[in-house]
């Protein structure tokens, strides 16, 4: 069996460079900018002297930022990262195993675990100072948290490059980790193909917006995309409420305040509760989880914000039977006027790869509150809203099929994606029938 070469990682000299760190005390004055300096003079020294590894050896690990680079190049949304296996990506919503890549150790899950805890540490240190060595648990504290049977959540940013969002877990004794990649600045509204109806729903001084779907569907992108679009577009006071914060926004010409919970806020309720006297124009809520969000949701719209937020649905009509369930039988019909008060577009969305092979586009449902789908709510009559969707054109409105449909008359999804993605193959099919005989 060949013998397994080591050399000195990242993760190393990151151990260095915290040692460093910890030697700042009241006897050794040195600035966060010299302790950077420092880190990075470390960082240096270890391309070099991975850069003189000899390469006739049989084997070495990648670092985490190599492994990153090998996901990215292939446009991957996830690295997944276990032990006793090689890594694996997840693009375009699918699973690929890298076994190129060689497999990993139980110790290089640890050597991987410790570079991305510490690549966290920097990043907090790089934008608080000295404020983070007090405050911010140290990367062996996160670790013996996560030994401990702990999961633990942490961001850091490969520069330039991307955010990337880890959730680091014991599985069969062993550490294993899912990176999420993350753009440093949001895709357009343009960019993700989606409704031009959005635009002008962006503009609208009060009221909700609900972005569905089911997990994995890009809820998350296209609410960046709105926000980021608001930021441009409007001077507004944003201020949004997050677990974690995904997306980074400019303030352009609006400002935007972005609190992640745990570590800006306590909760989703605790936010809630003090937003209203932030004066925001823009509250944006990560996710209505529960009834009490929903409740501060429905308000906050009601007195005059626009609010925009995402549930986990599969279609429109689902949102507001999913929304009144929520609450007690005897506040439903005060939930139900507020809904048709306030609701300004439901957004349901699923994923398509595309007939090349290569990506995905978004088949989008849209619902919007014309007087007709008002008078629905109103009376509580759900059961026809579908109805109204598919013959609201004119407001801006379609269903999930009527999208399908449009995708495959383009050519831009096959006909057997648009089957395996809609919930009702039978009504697509005589739908694209009826489409190609006319």
């Amino acid at each position: 069996m060949q013998q397994r070469v080591r050399f000195p990682t990242l993760y190393r000299s990151i151990i260095t460079w915290r040692q460093v760190v910890y030697k700042r005390t009241h006897r050794h004055k040195q600035t966060s900018v010299e302790l950077f300096s420092t880190g990075s003079a470390l960082l240096r020294q270890t391309v070099a002297i991975q850069s003189e590894v000899r390469e006739d050896k049989p084997y070495f690990m990648k670092s985490i930022h190599e492994l990153l680079e090998i996901a990215m190049q292939a446009r991957a949304s996830d690295l997944i990262l276990k032990a006793d296996a090689p890594p694996s990506l997840r693009v375009d919503g699918r699973i690929q195993v890298r076994s190129d890549v060689g497999t990993l150790s139980p110790g290089d899950m640890h050597e991987l675990a410790m570079s991305i805890l510490y690549s966290a540490t920097r990043d907090n240190l790089i934008r608080f100072g000295d404020a983070a060595l007090e405050e911010e648990k140290t990367a062996e504290e996160m670790m013996q948290s996560l030994l401990d049977q702990n999961e633990v959540d942490v961001v850091f940013t490969v520069a330039g490059l991307v955010r990337v969002r880890t959730n680091l877990f014991l599985q069969r004794g062993a550490i294993g980790a899912v990176l999420r990649i993350i753009p440093l600045r949001p895709y357009s509204m343009d960019d993700l193909l989606l409704p031009k109806v959005l635009k002008d729903v962006a503009q609208l001084p009060q009221g909700l917006i609900i972005v569905t779907g089911p997990t994995g569907s890009g809820k998350s992108t296209t609410m960046a995309a709105l926000v980021d679009y608001i930021a441009e577009q409007r001077q507004a006071n944003i201020v949004t409420i997050e677990d974690p914060i995904e997306y980074v926004f400019e303030d352009k010409n609006s400002v935007v305040s972005q609190r992640e919970i745990g570590s800006d806020t306590k909760s989703f309720a605790a936010a809630l509760r003090s937003i209203m006297r932030q004066t925001p124009d823009v509250i944006v809520i990560g996710e209505m989880r529960d009834v009490d969000t929903m409740r501060v949701a429905l308000s906050a719209a009601e007195i005059g914000h626009l609010v925009i937020t995402t549930l986990h649905t599969v279609s429109a009509v689902g949102t507001i039977d999913r929304i009144l369930n929520a609450f007690a039988p005897h506040e439903r019909q005060q939930v139900r006027l507020q809904i048709a008060g306030t609701l300004s577009c439901v957004v349901s969305q699923r994923l398509a790869h595309r007939a090349t092979g290569v990506g995905r586009v978004p088949a989008v449902e849209v619902m919007t509150t014309s007087p007709t789908i008002k008078k629905q709510l109103e009376d509580g009559d759900t059961g026809e809203l579908y109805t109204s969707i598919k013959e609201g054109s004119h407001f801006g409105m379609n269903t999930l099929k009527q999208a399908l449909q449009a995708l495959h008359t383009s050519k831009t999804i096959t006909l057997d994606e648009a089957l395996a993605v809609t919930n009702n193959p039978t009504e697509l099919r005589q739908m694209l029938r009826s489409s190609s005989r006319s």
